[in-house]
């Protein structure tokens, strides 16, 4: 069922906005929970998270309504980029354990119900691979399963074939005398790039999915997708006039290295192998482009593509117009049959809380849950965990590093990747060593999961008790209205024809607001109420003209009559 916009306007001449259900065949109210390996919960005390570390919490997963987490890379690696560089693609890395570990987590899980998916990196392979390894002393086959070109001659000089810029800075070539040619990476030197030109190495790609398909993963997340492809007629990019300097990645215009059309017949490819199986497999798309290139994917074979505006698109300082044109765009440019999802937070980004403030950040995790679709968690956010500190000295990720200790804070990773705070005692419960990979924030003994179950007003019973709600039969059947009231409150519903309404009202500002809910129609005069942050003792809003909302606070209300939320 296509969904219907219907367009109206109010007062303040912002087009308001409604859409009818999914149908009923798309399951809207999933919640995955990405799960970063190293920080997670280390079982052996090595001070790294391991796979047994995450067997042994899947409780929690549980307990906090995920349906489904995947697992950053757990392949084995120089660890370069932290997994992504990739020297096997069908064995584990030892810090995490063993093949045989991986099978004991799949079975665990899916005794529990959840499904696992992995991490998939197909764009580049470490060069530590053995494909590259053979690839550098030019032996067929692999001769051709890289992106090789001599270089061109300026000056005398030999030089790279184009100005292409990594996306770590730097050139995106790099020479090697063993083939007299350069090599293609868009990311790090270590991470050259396969050539998905040559059909061979689409076959081997296609055998790694069946590969861990067959031992019963119940499908992937694809990293990196743009960068797959590159116009192979090797010209220069245009300049951005961002930057004057060559080894920012900012200098160039990526025409010829993003977004190539090609990009799409792979996916399909990928997706032709996950058909194979008789069980559903799943596909989610990371993919950092436009809007109108990342709704492609719903047309080649994802589940859905990541949907970053959350990151990409609002900050600290957006109102209420930046908040629902969020909304907005993605539902009104989302194929019919496609499922919509929202991600506040990632292993590549500050979190969530540490981006917007505590405030915010539940206002967005809110929104996350009860915006139709499926809400993606980054670990550690359900609980709030903010950014630590990290030193020059003790700095990991390649990114930081790369950028000098004058700027490796504004670049490092690090910070959003710090171990998870399950409670008060050593190392926040993630490790029974002191020494651990990246320290634990000092803030562990007050934002710790333990605590928080304790305390009914913390961000991570808030958490549960929207993804409860998520989990009602009737809401998954609401359509949804979306409204700006003012400059500074955003709000929206979800709406039944016989089960009851739930309208989320949020303000943005610093400052209280008074607001009435008659940009909605029909709306009872009497609500419940179902979660506020502040005024939690407060049971029901009698009149819905006079609504007031605290400073940087929300309300979810619904109506008397609502079939779900009762609880």
């Amino acid at each position: 069922m296509k969904a219907i916009i219907v367009f109206c306007l109010m007062a303040l001449s912002i087009v308001d906005a409604a859409w009818k259900p999914l149908p009923e065949n798309l399951k809207e109210d999933l919640i995955v929970y990405q799960v970063y390996p190293r920080s997670f919960k280390d079982s052996n005390g090595d001070g790294i998270g391991d796979i047994e570390g995450i067997k042994q919490k899947l409780d929690h997963f549980l307990e906090m309504g995920v349906d489904m987490f995947w697992l950053s890379p757990i392949y084995p690696s120089p660890m370069v980029d932290f997994g992504y560089d990739i020297s096997n693609y069908t064995d584990v890395h030892p810090i995490f354990g063993t093949l045989s570990d991986l099978d004991n987590l799949v079975n665990a899980a899916h005794e529990k119900g959840l499904k696992i998916i992995l991490d998939f990196v197909p764009n580049h392979t470490s060069d530590q691979h053995e494909w590259f390894q053979l690839s550098l002393k030019n032996i067929e086959p692999y001769n051709n399963y890289y992106i090789w070109h001599p270089g061109k001659i300026v000056n005398g000089k030999r030089v790279p074939p184009t100005n292409w810029v990594g996306v770590f800075g730097g050139s995106a070539w790099s020479w090697r005398e063993e083939r007299q040619a350069y090599y293609l990476h868009q990311f790090a030197p270590e991470q050259p790039d396969l050539n998905y030109y040559n059909p061979v190495v689409l076959d081997d790609m296609q055998n790694v999915l069946r590969f861990w398909l067959r031992r019963g993963l119940d499908g992937f997340r694809v990293d990196a997708l743009p960068y797959i492809c590159e116009d192979m007629r090797f010209l220069d990019e245009p300049l951005s006039g961002e930057t004057n300097d060559p080894n920012k990645t900012e200098y160039t215009l990526k025409i010829y290295t993003h977004d190539i059309p090609e990009t799409y017949n792979i996916v399909r490819k990928f997706r032709d192998v996950l058909d194979e199986f008789p069980q559903p497999k799943h596909m989610l798309i990371e993919a950092y482009t436009n809007l109108s290139m990342t709704m492609k994917y719903y047309d080649y074979g994802a589940d859905f593509p990541f949907n970053f505006a959350f990151i990409k698109n609002v900050s600290k300082d957006s109102n209420s117009s930046d908040f629902k044109k969020l909304v907005d765009n993605w539902m009104i440019y989302m194929p019919a049959d496609g499922i919509p999802n929202w991600v506040p937070g990632n292993h590549d980004q500050l979190r969530l809380v540490s981006r917007f403030g505590e405030e915010k950040a539940r206002m967005i995790t809110a929104m996350s849950l009860l915006l139709p679709g499926v809400a993606v968690n980054y670990y550690g956010d359900e609980i709030g965990m903010s950014d630590t500190y990290i030193s020059w000295e003790d700095t990991q990720d390649p990114q930081g590093c790369g950028a000098g200790k004058e700027n490796y804070q504004t670049m490092s990773r690090d910070p959003a990747r710090t171990p998870f705070q399950w409670d008060d005692s050593v190392s926040a419960g993630f490790s029974s060593s002191s020494d651990t990979w990246l320290r634990v924030n000092e803030n562990y003994k007050t934002i710790n999961l333990a605590a928080e179950k304790k305390d009914k007003n913390s961000f991570f019973n808030m958490f549960k008790k929207f993804a409860m709600l998520k989990k009602s039969p009737h809401f998954k059947e609401a359509n949804l209205n979306t409204r700006m009231l003012n400059d500074s409150v955003f709000a929206f519903s979800r709406e039944t024809e016989e089960n009851g309404s739930l309208y989320a009202i949020l303000n943005f500002s610093n400052e209280e607001q008074i607001v009435d809910l008659k940009a909605f129609n029909n709306v009872p005069k009497k609500l419940n109420m179902f979660y506020t942050i502040f005024n939690s003792d407060i049971k029901s809003i009698s009149n819905n003209e006079q609504i007031k909302v605290s400073a940087l606070g929300f309300l979810i209300l619904i109506s008397q009559d609502a079939k779900f939320g009762n609880f």
